[in-house]
């Protein structure tokens, strides 16, 4: 769980005004339409492409949309190339993939920080608040465009919209509205230096491109501005967390809990203890986070995230329990949905694992859930099964390229998704670049895993105990650090780490934990 996510999207597209100036298209239409004003970023294309589009600063990105369009044009490709049934499959996927990525969709879930819509500190007099409170982001985004283009100088307006960029690719796995939601953030800074809200947004613009430092920066420039922001305070805690800085991180939920506690507030809590392996704090934070949550997309969020705790230690039944009840609050919700599929397969229910994994990919054809669906086909073993598991692994692929096209850091998602079904020498490469830049236990366990498939097991033994030196229980951890124990002569202690990993949570991975008992079984 690193982090948590909640991100959620359906597919029916965004609806677009007649008007010639308004953001967003549906699928059907190949035509770019942006707000009438030309500090204002461009919108995106039709399913058919990638996004495309240009900020005020005259910067035209055309280019790295090209590119974008030939990684997918390469995925489609070679579904042509096989048999006829794998190509429709295949080329099912990727246009899903390029409807997530450049049309809009209606976000029933919830957010990371618990809320269906961005929190907003202040909106302008011609914006409402329970605008953006409605569940209906794509709605609100249209309002707020509407409203803008007559009032162009409202630097709560410009704000607020791109908060709501940020939470609308968040939500959807849709990268092309970072360039958006950072033009939108800009102008509302430039027509009011320091505003808190706007300084706010940057901090999760940045924090959602990987850019933790920056997250970090504009965080704390924002609350100088308002030291009650709970979205600064948020960002804060996150930054710290993704930077590896955990004692930080540990003072900065301290300090969110006694300035504004909430459901924002009380997940990142849990998950700062979870870190620590104290799974019984943050079970008890998350029960409190789910006592006070009053809308549906809180009670999906909060129960989604203890079903995923339960999971994580190999508590199937419960987490059948609290992803029934996030569903039962949105049937729509992808995270949970995604969640009980993971925990169907742990539980041995293969069929009905990749029937749900199916639908989430579907909707929502982000690297987890696409690198999962892969390992349940190649589990699962039948005629087809190992193409079928490729393509999703292809998929991966394209989706890290239109991330990295719109500044999205995805160096993690490529090494671990590479190490066990890609280039090696690209998944040491990645692992290496993202260590550099963070040091926490998902880049040490990543660089560790990274550097051992690619046969350096001896540098790779360091940062495998370093990965579960926090006490931080993650049973794909504790067989990473277990195969590498091996690799070095440490039979003892291999021993110790694949038998942890598999009596916390025996159904980890449909791939990891037969190996891992494989492995045990060698190690006698």
């Amino acid at each position: 769980m690193s982090p948590r996510t909640n991100e959620n999207a359906t597919p029916d597209a965004e609806k677009a005004t007649p008007d010639e100036s308004t953001v967003g298209a549906t699928p059907d239409e190949n035509t770019v339409r942006a707000v009438p004003d030309e500090d204002t970023v461009r919108a995106v294309p039709g399913e058919d492409t990638a996004p495309v589009g240009t900020v005020g600063t005259g910067e035209d990105t055309a280019g790295v949309a090209e590119t974008a369009d030939e990684r997918v044009a390469a995925v489609r490709r070679l579904s042509q190339s096989q048999r006829r049934w794998r190509a429709a499959q295949l080329g099912f996927c990727a246009a899903a993939l390029a409807v997530a990525m450049t049309a809009g969709a209606v976000v029933l879930g919830a957010l990371r920080d618990g809320a269906t819509t961005p929190a907003v500190a202040a909106v302008s007099n011609g914006v409402s608040p329970q605008l953006l409170a409605s569940g209906d982001l794509d709605a609100s985004i249209l309002s707020l465009q509407t409203h803008l283009r007559t009032q162009p100088k409202d630097f709560g307006g410009w704000a607020t919209l791109g908060l709501a960029y940020v939470e609308q690719a968040r939500t959807k796995g849709d990268p092309s509205r970072y360039p958006q939601a950072q033009e939108a953030l800009n102008r509302s800074l430039r027509l009011r230096p320091d505003y808190d809200p706007a300084l706010a947004g940057r901090a999760a613009l940045a924090a959602a491109r990987h850019d933790f430092a920056d997250a970090l920066k504009y965080a704390d420039l924002a609350l100088k501005q308002n030291p009650y922001s709970e979205r600064a305070l948020s960002s804060r805690i996150d930054a710290l967390v993704e930077l590896g800085r955990y004692d930080e991180a540990s003072k900065a939920a301290d300090l969110a809990d006694s300035r504004r506690p909430g459901v924002p507030v009380f997940t990142r809590y849990a998950y700062v203890h979870e870190l620590r392996g104290d799974v019984k704090t943050a079970r008890r934070v998350l029960q409190q986070a789910l006592a006070t949550a009053t809308s549906r997309g809180d009670i999906s969020y909060v129960t989604t995230a203890l079903g995923q705790l339960a999971w994580s230690q190999g508590e199937y039944k419960s987490a059948l329990t609290y992803y029934a009840r996030a569903l039962a609050a949105d049937d729509s919700y992808l995270p949970a949905l995604e969640g009980r599929a993971r925990t169907q397969a742990a539980l041995g229910d293969r069929a009905a694992a990749i029937e749900g994994m199916e639908q989430v990919v579907q909707r929502y054809p982000l690297p987890q859930p696409l690198v999962e669906l892969g390992e349940l086909y190649e589990d699962r073993g039948g005629a087809g099964d190992a193409q079928k598991a490729r393509d999703q692994y292809t998929l991966v692929n394209a989706w890290i390229s239109l991330a990295h096209a719109y500044g999205v850091n995805a160096d993690l998602d490529t090494a671990l998704a590479a190490a066990d079904h890609g280039d090696h020498k690209a998944a040491l490469q990645a692992a290496r670049a993202e260590w550099a830049r963070r040091h926490t236990v998902h880049t040490a366990d990543a660089l560790g895993w990274a550097l051992h498939v690619s046969g350096h097991d001896a540098q790779a033994l360091p940062y495998a105990r370093r990965a579960t030196a926090t006490g931080y229980r993650n049973a794909s951890f504790l067989y990473h650090l277990g195969v590498i124990e091996q690799a070095t002569g440490h039979t003892d202690k291999a021993r110790t780490a694949l038998k942890a990993a598999l009596d916390l949570n025996p159904g980890f991975s449909p791939l990891g934990a037969r190996k891992a008992r494989t492995a045990l079984a060698a190690a006698q």
